[in-house]
């Protein structure tokens, strides 16, 4: 997955592709579009596109 990652991003350049590279070789876990309570209860953002 790293390597082909790292092929996507020498390729076109996106800076996205390069911190996702960056997160996968750390082992930390992707980041979302979420909000955790302190009780570890997961509540979903919502779609702002209407």
């Amino acid at each position: 997955m790293i390597d082909f990652t790292w092929r996507l991003f020498s390729q076109t350049g996106n800076i996205e592709t390069y911190l996702l590279l960056k997160e996968l070789e750390e082992g930390k876990p992707k980041a979302n579009n979420s909000f955790k309570k302190q009780d570890n209860e997961q509540v979903s953002s919502f779609d702002t596109n209407m």
